[in-house]
C-alpha cells in the first residue's frame, strides 16, 4: 500500500471511530445538563413530579427553538431526594459527580439546609425552591421566602383580632420550612401581645404512630381555647389534621401554611374538610391568569393538570436559560450575575424581578386562599 493510500485509509478509520463514539450529527455540542432536585418519590412526590415536569416543558420549548445562544441543547438529570434531609448531601454529590453546574431545587428547606452549601462550594449554581431564609445565598429564586410569607399570615391574624393562637407544627428533622414559618409567626404575634401555644406534629411516615395520633394532637391544641388554629405542616400531615378537625361551628378559625396548598390535599379530603381552613400560599397554575399559556402547554405535553410548584420551576428554568444567553457563557459567576439582573420577566407565576443583592424575588404572588366548591385554591376576596 502506498503512503498516500495508507493515509487515506487511516483518516477513514478515524472518521468511522469518531462516529461510533459521538454518533451521527456529532458536529453539535454535547447538551448542557442541568439537575432538577426534589421529592420525586415518597409522600411529597406530587409536588416533586410537578416541578420536574415544569422544567421538562421549559427544556422542550428551548430545544425546539434551537437551544441556547450557541446552539447547545439542554438535558435534564432528575435528582430525587424524597424530601429527606438525610439524603440531601448524597443527592448533591451525585449531581456534582456528573459534572453538572446548574440545579433547580431542592424544594424542601430541610434538604436545602443540608446540601445547598455543598452545591455552592462546588460551583453548582442553584435556583433554589426552598423558602427558609437560612437557605439563601449564591444563585436566585422565584419562590416566596419565609420572611415574605410570614407578614401576610400575621396580617390575617391581626384582622381577626386574635388573643390566643394554637399552633400545630411539623418541627421534625425534615420540617425546617414549617418550623421556620411557625417560629416567625409566633414572634410576630408575641410582639403584638398574642399568646401562642405550640404542639409538635410528627410526619405521616413516622413509625409506630397510633391511629388516633392526629386527632389527639388536634385535641391538645384546641384544649388551649384559641381564637385561631395555625397548622404549619406539609400536605400529607395537613390532610390528617383536616380530617381530625371538628366542624367549624364548634372550633375557632383555622389557617394552614403554604406547604398544604397542593392538589393532593384537596384530593384526599372531603369538601367540608378542605374548606374548614384558609391557607397562606400561591394558587395552582390553573388559577393564575399569567399561567394560561403554561397550563395549555403542560396539559398538551403531559395530559395532566398542572399543580402549584411546576410553574415556579418552569419560570426558574426560563430565567436560567435567559441568563446563560445574556452571559453567552455557562460560567458560574457570569451566569449568577446575569440571573441577579433579571428584571420584569413575564413568567407563568407573574412578573419576576430578582433582587440583585439577595437573589430573592422582589414581589411574590402569595395571598390568603380558600377552597372553592370545585376544590380549587383561589384568593379570598
Amino acid at each position: 500500500m502506498t503512503p498516500l493510500r495508507r493515509s487515506v485509509s487511516l483518516l477513514a478509520l478515524a472518521g468511522f471511530l469518531s462516529l461510533l463514539v459521538a454518533g451521527p450529527g456529532s458536529g453539535s455540542p454535547a447538551p448542557l445538563r442541568i439537575a432538577v432536585e426534589g421529592p420525586q418519590t415518597g409522600s411529597q412526590a406530587p409536588n416533586g413530579l410537578d416541578q420536574l415536569r415544569g422544567v421538562r416543558l421549559a427544556v422542550r420549548q428551548l430545544n425546539a427553538h434551537g437551544g441556547l445562544w450557541n446552539g447547545r441543547k439542554v438535558a435534564i438529570f432528575a435528582a430525587n431526594d424524597k424530601a429527606e434531609a438525610a439524603r440531601g448531601k448524597t443527592v448533591a454529590r451525585q449531581v456534582i459527580g456528573k459534572g453538572i453546574h446548574f440545579v433547580i431545587g431542592p424544594y424542601n428547606s430541610s434538604v436545602g439546609l443540608a446540601n445547598l452549601s455543598l452545591y455552592r462550594g462546588h460551583r453548582v449554581l442553584p435556583l433554589w425552591m426552598t423558602s427558609e431564609d437560612k437557605t439563601g445565598g449564591l444563585g436566585a429564586t422565584v419562590q416566596p421566602m419565609n420572611s415574605q410569607i410570614a407578614p401576610i399570615e400575621a396580617r390575617y391574624a391581626e384582622q381577626l383580632h386574635v388573643k390566643r393562637v394554637a399552633m400545630l407544627v411539623d418541627d421534625t428533622a425534615n420540617g425546617a420550612f414549617t418550623m421556620g414559618m411557625a417560629t416567625r409567626l409566633r414572634a410576630d404575634l408575641a410582639h403584638d401581645g398574642v399568646s401562642v401555644s405550640w404542639t409538635s406534629v410528627e410526619e405521616t411516615t413516622a413509625q409506630g404512630l397510633p391511629s388516633t395520633y392526629y386527632a389527639d394532637e388536634v385535641s391538645k391544641a384546641l384544649a388551649t381555647h384559641p381564637d385561631l388554629l395555625y397548622v404549619s405542616t406539609y400536605f400529607p400531615e395537613g390532610v390528617r389534621i383536616a380530617q381530625a378537625l371538628p366542624e367549624a361551628d364548634a372550633t375557632p378559625p383555622c389557617l394552614m401554611g403554604l406547604a398544604n396548598v397542593d392538589d393532593a390535599f384537596v384530593a384526599k379530603t372531603t369538601l367540608s374538610q378542605a374548606q374548614r381552613c384558609v391557607f397562606s400560599g400561591v394558587p395552582a397554575a390553573t388559577e393564575m391568569p399569567s399561567a394560561k399559556s403554561y397550563v395549555g402547554r403542560y396539559r398538551a405535553a403531559f395530559a395532566k393538570k398542572p399543580g402549584v410548584w411546576g410553574s415556579f420551576t418552569y419560570d426558574s428554568a426560563r430565567i436560567l436559560f435567559r441568563a446563560i444567553n445574556r452571559a453567552k457563557s455557562s460560567d458560574f459567576a457570569q451566569v449568577e450575575r446575569a440571573l441577579r439582573l433579571t428584571k420584569g420577566f413575564q413568567g407563568a407565576t407573574g412578573t419576576v424581578t430578582i433582587d440583585p443583592k439577595t437573589g430573592y424575588r422582589k414581589t411574590v404572588p402569595v395571598s390568603i386562599l380558600r377552597v372553592t366548591k370545585q376544590k380549587r385554591f383561589v384568593p379570598t376576596r
